[in-house]
């Protein structure tokens, strides 16, 4: 297949009008799924028992020992309600391109290569998944339980950095998972190495950056800035030192994670037309 150009228009007209494609698609799954309410009802439940158990872990972890790294329950609750919250904002958004690689191998992207709308929006709204609401509303639980348990001497700014944390987290996520996705125009069967970074990172945030190797712990703020999700904001949050040397003070670092979503999902946007160029069809 030829190479696909890109849609004429400013960069800006692009996104507005992948959103509004991303929107209407989304929307026609979602009358579909509430067309049999009681069963949506049901998925939408065991979505959230399902992520839940990830957080009964850690209560039951905390049944045994005091404290985790240095950090107490409140603490650690605080971490896991602000990385889920993200990362299921991102999944409910963008969960479904990690399905691209299987589109690449059996040739149905050359269907979305014709239709006059941008290919990204239509991967990630294809089979809108309402349900994984359930992972949002799981996390935001724990994470306002958490708040109101953790003793913190609230400030103006710590109040600004939450809501900022989190809608720059996903954000942050949604990068990973679209450049992920791109990767699999190389690599087809890559979805579970793309996996490793994203519901891994999802589950290495949920715990203090402490517990862990400090190379590990660079890697995740220098290379791929996930710590820029939750640890590097919560830890200003809670006055607790970061474990490794930082050029910025804590303050400063702790509004960071905004700029740092707009260069991830920059990269990535670059990243996926990239691998969209560099697509051949199958010839089915």
């Amino acid at each position: 297949m030829a190479e696909s150009r890109p849609v004429a228009g400013s960069g800006v007209s692009r996104v507005a009008g992948g959103l509004a494609s991303f929107r209407m698609i989304a929307a026609m799954w979602i009358r579909s799924t509430m067309t049999y309410r009681f069963s949506f009802a049901m998925t939408l439940l065991a979505n959230f028992v399902v992520t839940f158990f990830d957080f009964v872990v850690i209560l039951l972890m905390f049944t045994h020992v005091e404290g985790l790294g240095g950090f107490g329950f409140a603490e650690v609750a605080f971490l896991y309600g602000a990385t889920s919250t993200a990362f299921g904002l991102a999944d409910l958004a963008l969960g479904q391109v990690s399905r691209i690689g299987r589109r690449v191998r059996d040739g149905t992207l050359d269907t979305l290569l014709v239709r006059p709308a941008p290919v990204l929006a239509q991967v990630a709204a294809d089979r809108f998944a309402l349900r994984r609401l359930g992972r949002v509303t799981q996390g935001l639980f724990v994470l306002v339980w958490a708040l109101v348990l953790v003793d913190v001497d609230w400030t103006v700014l710590k109040v600004c950095v939450v809501p900022l944390m989190v809608l720059s987290g996903g954000v942050i996520f949604g990068a990973v998972m679209v450049a992920g996705a791109a990767f699999q125009f190389w690599a087809r069967d890559a979805a579970e190495v793309v996996n490793s970074f994203t519901y891994g990172g999802n589950t290495l945030l949920q715990y203090p950056p402490t517990i862990f190797a400090q190379d590990l712990v660079r890697g995740v703020t220098f290379v791929l800035p996930l710590a820029f999700v939750n640890w590097l904001p919560a830890l200003y949050v809670l006055d607790r030192p970061y474990p490794v040397d930082l050029p910025f003070s804590p303050s400063f670092t702790a509004f960071l994670p905004p700029l740092v979503a707009v260069v991830c999902a920059l990269l990535a946007g670059l990243c996926w037309r990239a691998g969209l160029r560099a697509y051949r069809s199958t010839g089915s």
